[in-house]
């Protein structure tokens, strides 16, 4: 019995020597429900990482900041988002964006600032050099992302009071607005702030959510219409509180613009301008849903339910007009019942998106202040704008919902392609087991890619495995004609070939046109919001093409050359 006791004794003591050896770390593990744990899992296995680390205190600084490094790996798999994922190669350590760059970093400073005030003399060095160089990547990918924009004045008297009023009914802010000729209205820091600092407190009370109809006496009637939404619910209802005197709200919706400048409200030219892309058909998709909802509420609650619904306030521009509030203001918050519900913000909708954003985690209500709560994940110092991410959105889509296109490289500009395999019954040859018979893919800008190997050619090593398993299938039978690096020239000639013929005519669809040069000319001397975000819009999707044009043709020279 003595000799157990021991050896226990002894086992502790060693423990506690390799305690006092190192510091454990411990980034929190994939969560089983993540959509994307087993590409995840695969990614982690193929970088050997892990999410425990063992920093030894007597170490030096380099070996430190090495172990550093691998967190950040583990952390920039962990915070990916499906784009991201897609995008990144096996050999890619990141990062991967701006966003997801924040997000990796902000973690890991999470777990060694709360693990500071557990530990004591040299761990608290090793902590605290961690910190340091934790916060400063922070602020070198807000450096490196920068884009400044000018305050050409400060808020008026309505945005003003707006704050006022705000602050009379429990909002807390280090925000004040201002106006930029880039971008019209923004948020500007009054105040130096650091990460985990709350620019922004809104409390529950002053947040336009379904509940708001629930409480009206348009609830009676929408209640028994088929298949509406709370979604449309809201819109309906903030149709009648803009113009209501006597709205608790009514000081904010006294602070909207007249004209959201979103994509439903493009004009014939900056239509005619986007022929050949995609984003003209989803401009007139949702032009049209838009339409066939106002037709299928109007005339007839104003016919059947005149008090309720009063004629002058339920026209098509005020439809409109409420359709593109919501899709531009809103937001997606949790309240602390657990309910997700769409929302608006007073105050938060002045905020503007950006690529490298001040604000990550906006949405859910904290349920102790009883308030929704905007933390700046990166410094801003005072009289910089603030910016919030509004979403890791193609320009499509920004420009669709909210009217613009953000600065910079966006990552998440892609075009998506759709490959089915050929059918066996056809006398087709199937696809070898394991690869997908029906995918889609996406592509982006080659000089995104960082993945630097042979044949690669700036595309998605994804994209590129699914074509080459697609045409060696077709390809079954044939000698390969296969160089020293071990890749069949003729699978990779015809990969390229066949991406060619996918984006040659689509470069063509976008840059030609019958009437194009009259169409120029148009706008050389057309100076409005539309028809240059058009312009602008169709620069970039040119762009996107034919860099992706540029490698396939680099890649078919290289391959003549071998």
């Amino acid at each position: 019995m003595d000799s157990v006791k021991q050896q226990k004794m002894d086992m502790d003591a060693v423990e506690q020597a390799r305690e006092n050896e190192f510091l454990t770390l411990s980034l929190p593990p994939l969560a089983e429900d993540d959509p994307f744990f087993a590409e995840k899992k695969r990614l982690l296995n193929a970088r050997e990482l892990k999410f425990k680390f063992l920093v030894p205190l007597h170490s030096s600084a380099e070996e430190v900041l090495q172990i550093a490094d691998q967190m950040v790996q583990t952390a920039r798999i962990s915070c990916m988002n499906e784009k991201e994922l897609y995008f990144a190669g096996d050999d890619d350590i990141g990062p991967f964006s701006p966003r997801n760059e924040i997000q990796s970093l902000n973690l890991i400073l999470a777990i060694v600032s709360s693990s500071i005030s557990n530990v004591k003399d040299k761990a608290v060095e090793v902590l605290q050099l961690l910190r340091d160089s934790t916060i400063a990547m922070v602020k070198s990918v807000g450096d490196s992302n920068i884009h400044k924009m000018t305050a050409t004045k400060f808020g008026t008297d309505s945005e003003e009071l707006l704050l006022k009023w705000g602050k009379d009914n429990g909002v807390r802010t280090k925000l004040k607005i201002a106006y930029f000729e880039e971008a019209g209205r923004g948020a500007v820091a009054s105040e130096d702030m650091s990460i985990g600092d709350i620019a922004l407190e809104i409390p529950v009370s002053l947040i336009i959510s379904e509940d708001l109809v629930y409480n009206s006496d348009m609830f009676d009637v929408l209640k028994n219409l088929d298949a509406i939404t709370s979604d449309t619910m809201l819109l309906l209802w903030s149709m009648r509180e803009r113009f209501n005197p006597n709205s608790k709200f009514k000081i904010y919706f006294d602070t909207l613009p007249e004209n959201f400048n979103t994509g439903l409200s493009f004009g014939v030219d900056s239509l005619t301008l986007l022929e050949g892309t995609l984003l003209l058909e989803e401009l007139l998709q949702s032009k049209e849903h838009v339409r066939k909802q106002f037709d299928a509420l109007f005339p007839a609650l104003c016919d059947n339910y005149p008090v309720i619904f009063q004629q002058e306030l339920y026209s098509w521009d005020k439809f409109l007009w409420a359709c593109e509030l919501w899709y531009s203001n809103s937001m997606k918050v949790v309240f602390a019942d657990g309910k997700l519900r769409t929302c608006l913000v007073p105050v938060a909708g002045f905020l503007n998106h950006s690529l490298c954003p001040h604000i990550l985690h906006y949405g859910r209500v904290d349920p102790a202040s009883k308030s929704l709560k905007f933390p700046v994940s990166r410094p801003c110092e005072a009289g910089d704008q603030c910016y919030l991410s509004y979403g890791s959105f193609p320009a499509s889509h920004l420009i669709m919902f909210y009217g613009f296109l953000p600065k910079g490289d966006n990552p998440y500009d892609v075009i998506p392609l759709d490959f089915d395999a050929p059918d066996a019954e056809d006398g087709g040859n199937q696809l070898p087991t394991g690869e997908n018979v029906s995918a889609t893919h996406l592509v982006r800008g080659t000089w995104l890619s960082k993945v630097d190997e042979a044949h690669a050619y700036g595309l998605p090593p994804k994209l590129l495995a699914h074509l080459r398993a697609l045409l060696k299938a077709d390809c079954a039978g044939l000698p390969p004609r296969t160089p020293e690096d071990g890749v069949d020239k003729d699978v990779e000639r015809n990969v390229l070939e066949m991406i060619l013929s996918i984006f040659e005519p689509m470069l063509e669809g976008i840059c030609d046109s019958d009437n194009l040069e009259s169409i120029m000319f148009s706008c050389r001397n057309n100076s409005s919001w539309d028809v240059k975000l058009s312009l602008d819009y169709k620069d970039l999707q040119r762009r996107i093409i034919s860099s992706i044009i540029t490698s396939c043709n680099c890649g078919l020279q290289m391959s003549e050359d071998m």
